[in-house]
């Protein structure tokens, strides 16, 4: 018997502050060389602008997990099918026997990895005074790195940019409701950057979406957007003049055009990616060294996130009774 989990399960049992927890113990665990995960298996399905993606993990020790998540990024789900860009479902096993222990929506359970993810790199990299975010993107993973940062952060006000000025606007009126935040419409990419103390990137953009000269000193960007080698929401000039947090150097290297095409210009070694965030979160590496530094986290997604997101819905929905038992 397996526990079949739905996307309302899971909303229900995550929260973000579980969803941090987790994430900041998982990074922990990865520094600790306690993961194996092999590099995820990729599909293009160019005719239809779809990537299908294929993720295992382990990770050893209490609160670990063993399992997969199946993903499929299609950048025109939401305006031709009504659903998300990121849907993904995710098998979680027993580690000790193999056998399979639930079944559940991995699309939510991303967003909320993916958030807390970026929750967490703020909580270390960032100035902890931060209360002004930009925001490019206004999409699923937008409201989830938004919803973090406000855990992490003394956040008062936000600016969000979207090229559809109406998706930006549902944006600030729902996150701000939600939030009891003042988030305002940025008539442009440099009104989300100026003057900023964080800002994130989470689009669908093969190019840099704004200008790297324009951010202050002292200012930290998440980038999340951006997951193949020939795409990148940030530009060399940023890249050049931060100090760059990986989720995982391989990854990056493999997958982040935010890094490897800067690289493929001449602009940065591969030895410019100064830590892991996992390394940090552990003590290994120091985090940000001064207070008018740039920073970045570049983030591609790993499967030990998701298997870790994934173990903590389990063991919540053991304890509260949730899901539904289904024989295979």
């Amino acid at each position: 018997m397996a526990l079949l989990l739905t996307r309302e399960d899971v909303q229900a049992l995550l929260t973000m502050e579980e969803a941090i927890q987790a994430m900041e113990d998982a990074f922990r665990q990865h520094a600790l060389g306690k993961v194996t995960m092999p590099l995820r298996t990729s599909i293009a399905v160019p005719e239809h602008r779809g990537l299908d993606l294929v993720m295992p993990a382990y990770v050893a020790g209490e609160g670990g997990g063993l399992g997969l998540k199946v993903v499929s990024v299609y950048s025109e789900n939401p305006a031709k099918y009504n659903l998300p860009t990121i849907l993904a479902t995710v098998l979680l096993q027993d580690p000790r026997t193999g056998a399979l222990l639930a079944i559940m929506d991995g699309t939510h359970l991303t967003a909320m990895r993916t958030g807390a993810a970026g929750g967490v790199a703020a909580r270390y990299l960032s100035r902890p005074e931060s209360r002004r975010v930009g925001l490019f993107g206004a999409g699923v993973q937008a409201r989830t790195q938004l919803l973090a940062l406000c855990h992490v952060r003394p956040i008062e006000e936000a600016w969000v940019y979207d090229p559809l000025a109406e998706s930006a606007a549902r944006f600030a009126e729902e996150m701000g409701e939600r939030l009891g935040l003042a988030i305002r419409v940025a008539r442009d990419p440099r009104q989300a950057v100026e003057g900023m103390d964080i800002v994130v990137t989470a689009t669908t953009s093969r190019t840099p979406v704004f200008d790297g000269a324009w951010v202050a000193p002292g200012t930290h960007i998440t980038g999340v957007g951006s997951h193949t080698p020939d795409s990148r929401e940030l530009d060399g000039t940023l890249i050049q003049r931060a100090r760059v947090v990986v989720d995982e150097r391989r990854a990056a290297l493999s997958e982040a055009g935010d890094l490897i095409l800067p690289l493929k210009e001449g602009l940065i070694r591969e030895d410019h990616i100064a830590a892991e965030l996992g390394e940090v979160v552990a003590g290994l590496q120091v985090g940000r060294e001064a207070p008018e530094q740039v920073t970045v986290f570049k983030s591609v997604g790993l499967a030990f996130q998701d298997i870790a997101a994934a173990t903590r819905v389990y063991h919540l929905a053991r304890a509260r009774g949730a899901g539904m038992e289904v024989p295979l």
